[in-house]
């Protein structure tokens, strides 16, 4: 067996020791390294650029500005594309920090001081400061508002379930932006050969890059290639295409050089998303057995003024607990800021934070076991619709996660360790689960090695570990003997490597691909097909014993290898399917989060202890890799309570500490050994052939109120 057990990460030794490469590790011969200038005001336009200077400067080839670059397409949708604006086609500027010339040097060196030398003048205009607190309806032809189908829900009387409540809680809740600060900061390198064009780009989804550059350079798709095997981090930050992608590929084909353009961290802020400055306010109401009788729940979320960017938090209000009544509604704020975008647990992720804390509230309130109101309110349907869940077992993760932390057994009291006042609390977890289509070409060879091809890309989730452990499974081998060519266009394609949904696809394929294999093996064996098994490098009937070696059997046919062909398809071929849709059942992954921490009154220092994360997420493929990112959504999850924040400053119009010098985010010594995950044991075969779904952001999810819940326990406040 091959699933199922903790085998350990195989791309570890490769990227300790600086052999795996990133976008900006690549080079190519004749390369110019590119430096973007920023605009230091938030609205206006760019009067005058005097390039003289920064030509002058030893090693820089060009500058290019607005006047020198290409007019190109914008009519990519929104997303792939992550804005409609593209800057540098005129002369406007529409935030701090967007690019308005670009520095072209022969080493990275002289593109930096060529930039600093280049001097622009503006007309300042009146800009939108974030916090105006202006809530506007989404445009209904955004990009983003179509992703999730509208804005607004209702069912039932919301109005009337919250007036026969015999308790109800109003109550606002808000969190700051906060930027992606993953360890690879966005690259891309750049190379035109007439008009082919190759990227090599850091990112989350190489095909959306594709799409997104053919559109704007007017070319067909299999004119570009987007090559990205290792991606440092990508969080939601390397999901879409971000302009400074479209400007290198722009400069290369200007100058007729590969082009690299690699932001810096100050860049990072102001030229790719953030998860956007959100206002939600909750409206609960409940009867006298605690039972909920109506929700309100309404979302203000920071956007751009080009785009509306949506933070669906209203999802999680939608799908968690058994609800009569409800209307949930999103809005955005406009303002001169860069646009917002997915961050690790969108969605879910910001609408636990709002909704688990007013379930406590609720809870204190009618003085009832915060886990007893969540009990009472379980939904044994999906609320909105009705239909069946494929497949939970949340009441079973409450029981074992509450074993596990001993919390019915916890002090009901706030209890004093020397300085320290200590709380417990606790939050339900969920997130949607997101289906992609997936394709996947598997190659058995005569040596008793396989390779795994297909586009996805290896973001440190685990990918590189899971799925050679799907293809070992079903043509035992050991997962050693499985490699993985990924990460290019030129392979075949595979779903985007977010939301959670690689091992639902592409380890859906993945698994169709060996298995195809197999069968094709059992044939020329002389074997039925659905009646054999492989192990040791041998096929045999099921249950027999000492088998045909592979070799001998691919010899005989005078083949060298085999090849499979995997593909995960979507009912009706659909390109994404969030939580079941056009399927008669709902799809989700559920948990529990359970928190003690410390609070110091007199220095105001708060310190987690110790967590326990009890989850229903379908089958496990890898038990070690499986906890290590619900151990990095709860340390996640610990710095969306405790420590993020990006600081806005409203005069200037402009992000504050773009760097981790001003940015706090956990290290070592704020996280606790104690750190205790569970997972349910659950198969879910509708969800996918593999009884598998999404598990890395749901560990993100609950946290935050978590946390709260229990600084209100230790403290009152």
């Amino acid at each position: 067996m091959s699933i199922g057990d903790p085998v350990p990460r195989p791309d570890g030794p490769d990227k300790v020791t600086g052999r795996a490469k990133y976008a900006a590790d690549q080079s190519v011969p004749g390369i110019l390294h590119a430096v973007c200038v920023g605009a230091p005001i938030p609205a206006g336009r760019v009067a005058s650029i005097d390039i003289v200077p920064a030509l002058a400067a030893p090693g820089v080839v060009r500058v290019l500005t607005h006047q020198d670059l290409p007019r190109l397409l914008a009519s990519a949708p929104t997303p792939p594309l992550a804005s409609s604006f593209l800057p540098m086609q005129s002369d406007e500027v529409r935030h701090e920090g967007q690019p308005v010339a670009i520095v072209l040097g022969e080493t990275l060196e002289a593109a930096e001081h060529g930039a600093r030398l280049v001097k622009v003048t503006y007309e300042r205009t009146t800009f939108r400061a974030a916090g105006s607190g202006v809530a506007e309806d989404p445009a209904p032809d955004s990009g983003y508002v179509a992703f999730f189908e509208g804005t607004e829900f209702t069912k039932g009387d919301p109005d009337a379930g919250l007036a026969a409540a015999v308790h109800r809680l109003n109550a606002e809740y808000v969190q700051p932006s906060r930027h992606h600060n993953p360890i690879e900061p966005s690259a891309t390198l750049a190379r035109w050969e007439g008009d082919q064009l190759t990227v090599f780009d850091a990112v989350q989804h190489g095909y959306g890059a594709q799409l997104v550059l053919a559109t704007a350079f007017g070319v067909p798709p299999a004119n570009v290639r987007v090559v990205c095997p290792h991606t440092g981090g990508g969080f939601g930050a390397k999901g879409y295409v971000w302009p400074h992608e479209i400007l290198a590929a722009a400069a290369a084909r200007v100058l007729g050089r590969p082009v690299k353009l690699v932001l810096t961290r100050a860049q990072m802020y102001a030229n790719v998303g953030y998860q956007p400055h959100m206002v939600q306010t909750m409206a609960l109401g409940v009867d006298a057995d605690g039972r909920l009788t109506g929700l309100k729940h309404d979302v203000v979320n920071l956007t751009s003024i080009s785009d509306d960017y949506v933070d669906k938090a209203t999802e999680a209000s939608k799908g968690l607990y058994a609800t009569p009544a409800m209307h949930l509604r999103q809005r955005v704020e406009r303002a001169h800021v860069n646009l917002g975008t997915p961050m690790r647990a969108p969605i879910e992720g910001p609408g636990t934070w709002a909704l688990e804390s007013a379930m406590d509230e609720l809870a204190h309130r009618l003085a009832v076991d915060p886990l007893d109101l969540r009990l009472a309110n379980y939904a044994e349907v999906n609320p909105a619709d009705g239909r069946p869940w494929s497949s939970k077992k949340l009441r079973e993760a409450y029981a074992e996660g509450a074993r596990l932390f001993g919390w019915r057994e916890r002090s009901r009291e706030p209890r004093r360790d020397g300085d320290w006042l200590v709380g417990t609390g606790m939050a339900s977890c969920t997130m949607g689960t997101f289906r992609l289509p997936s394709t996947v070409r598997v190659r058995l060879k005569a040596d008793g090695t396989a390779v795994i091809e297909s586009g996805f890309h290896d973001i440190g989730s685990g990918t590189l570990t899971i799925f050679p452990q799907i293809a070992a499974d079903v043509l035992g081998l050991d997962p050693g003997a499985v490699t993985c060519a990924m990460g290019d266009t030129a392979l075949p394609e595979a779903g985007r490597t977010y939301a959670s949904s690689s091992t639902i696809g592409v380890g859906a394929a993945v698994l169709y691909a060996a298995q195809e294999i197999r069968a094709k093996l059992a044939r020329l064996a002389g074997l039925p097909a659905d009646e054999v098994e492989m192990r040791g490098g041998r096929i045999e009937r099921r249950g027999g014993s000492n088998g045909v070696p592979v070799a001998d059997v691919l010899r005989q046919a005078g083949a060298s290898e085999l090849v499979g062909e995997g593909t995960f398809a979507l009912p009706g071929g659909a390109l994404f399917e969030g939580d079941g849709k056009g399927t008669p059942y709902a799809m989700r992954t559920f948990g529990v989060i359970f928190v003690e921490v410390g609070v110091d009154p007199e220095l105001g220092l708060l310190r987690l202890r110790r967590a326990v994360g009890s989850y229903s997420a379908g089958r496990i493929i890898n038990p070690r890799t499986a906890r290590a990112q619900m151990t990095g959504g709860i340390i996640w999850g610990w710095g969306m309570a405790t420590m993020e924040a990006s600081h806005y400053e409203p005069t200037l119009g402009r992000w504050l500490s773009k760097n981790l010098a001003g940015v706090a985010i956990p290290v070592n010594a704020d996280i606790p050994g104690d750190i205790q995950i569970h997972f349910v044991d659950e198969f879910d075969a509708h969800a996918s052939p593999l009884g598998a779904k999404g598990i890395g952001e749901l560990g993100a999810t609950g946290v935050a109120a978590a946390v709260a819940n229990a600084v209100f326990h230790a403290t009152g406040n």
